[in-house]
This record gives structure tokens, sequence and C-alpha cells, in this order.
């Protein structure tokens, strides 16, 4: 079966930090497919060569679904690569000890996913590159965003490389790192990671059920569940079916119908 990846990279520069760190994490993804013997697709985009216009916040993307976004640009076609991807790896670099601006704006305009999560299922690698500003905040950025799309995070690493570092001192200070994440995103998809769910996905699963279930029966956010499958209390507990423990299922969702009550 062949083993399909999207890198996605947010910088402007075309073979700056971002560009680098990406690059070590495509050779280590090339080198477990060829030690795997599986077949692998890789292809990369640069988010800020593409046709990202400015979130309007309109909200149709909300109330009529994404097709109707007045934003006429390359959103779409960058969403349906990545739904044909196994697995993607995210990388950008810390602005103002966040994202920067263009990462930004993609997550911004992808907002309507976090109601409708097309994503369940599918692996990411998070990689954040900093002069020396503080990385957390920006990978929480990240993290948080996919997240809720229904990735499964299988790493996520921050680099400190100063303002611009040569090609060969990233190999020599970052390469280990940045290998050992990828081989683990490699593996995390092969093995079908997702499969065995986290307590905190389970739980805020139960909670977005009940929310969901709650809502309009007219509403794009209702038809999209209900469709699904997923407002069916009994017999769904999650996205897909998957192999979690079936007391740490019944905790969660435990939980998470407490939390939900709360919240209503």
């Amino acid at each position: 079966m062949t083993v399909r990846f999207l890198l996605l990279q947010s910088s402007g520069r075309t073979a700056g930090n971002t560009h680098r760190a990406l690059a070590i994490a495509e050779a280590s993804l090339r080198a477990e497919a060829e030690l795997t013997g599986e077949p692998l697709e890789l292809e990369t985009l640069h988010l800020a060569q593409m046709d990202l216009q400015p979130c309007a916040g309109c909200r149709i993307c909300f109330n009529k679904g994404e097709t109707s976004c007045p934003r006429k640009d390359d959103l779409l076609s960058i969403k349906a690569r990545m739904k044909a991807a196994d697995g993607i790896v995210l990388a950008g670099p810390v602005y103002v000890h966040d994202v920067n601006g263009v990462l930004k704006n993609w997550i911004d305009r992808m907002a309507h996913v976090c109601h409708r999560p097309e994503f369940a299922g599918k692996t990411a690698l998070l990689i954040a590159t900093t002069g020396g500003t503080p990385v957390k905040h920006a990978l929480r950025t990240m993290e948080v965003a996919l997240w809720t799309w229904g990735f499964r995070i299988a790493g996520k690493r921050g680099l400190v490389t100063g303002a611009n570092m040569a090609a060969e001192e990233m190999k020599r200070r970052h390469s280990a790192v940045i290998m050992r994440a990828a081989r683990k995103l490699f593996q995390d998809v092969r093995q079908k990671g997702y499969l065995k769910p986290s307590f905190l996905s389970l739980m805020v699963f139960r909670i977005q059920q009940s929310g969901w279930g709650k809502s309009a029966p007219g509403s794009i956010d209702f038809a999209y569940w209900n469709d699904k499958g997923w407002l069916d209390t009994r017999r769904c507990s999650y996205f897909f079916p998957h192999r979690a423990n079936p007391v740490k299922v019944a905790v969660a969702r435990a939980a998470g119908s407490v939390t939900a009550a709360f919240m209503t």
C-alpha cells in the first residue's frame, strides 16, 4: 500500500531555516520507506506562494459550507491534497512568539473544520523554527488547530536556528531530532496509531457529540455529524471504529457527558 505524505511549509523563504528542516524530514521519510519497502508519495506545498486570501469573517463556511466561501482561491485545493495524504508535516517559522501570518491565515480559513473534523484518521508532525525566541506558543497554535480538525499529533519539534542557519549546520545540530520525529510519523501512519485515540480525544468527541446533537437539525454541522453516524450515542464512541481500551472509553465518555452538561 502506498503511503502518502504532504509537506506544508509557511515560510516566505524558499531556502531558509524552515525549508532546510523540512528537507531533513523528507529525507528521513524516504529512508524509512526504502527500509520498509513501502511505496511512498511525497508532495510539498509552500503556503506563502499560494493564493490564500484573508478570512472575511462572514461565517458562510460555517452556515452554508466552505464551497460557498466568497474567497475563490487555493484553499479547497490545499484541503483536497491534505485529505489525499495519510500524514502531513506542517512546518513554519516563529514570528513574535507565534506562527507567522501566512500560517495563521491558513488556520483561520480552515476554521470550519473545527465544526466538521474532516481529518480524523490522519496523522501530523509539527515543526517550528525560531531565531531565538520561545517556540512553545507557536507549536501550541499549530497543535490545537490540527488536533481540533481530527489529526493525531505524532510529534512536535521546536528548533532554535538563528536568523539563517547554513544547511550543513542545520544537519549537524538538528538532523537527529528531526529524523527521529519523521521516523515516528512514518511508523505511526504505517501502524495505524490513530486507531488508539487518547483519553482526551475520546472525551472531547463525546462533548462534541452532545453539542452537535442539540444543534438545529437544519444546520450544515448537524447534517455533517448525522450523515457520518457520529450522533448515535449508543453505537458511536469516536469518529471511526478503534482499538482503545473499553474501560478508558467508558470513563472518557462519562467525563465528556458531565463536562457537556456544564457547557449547555
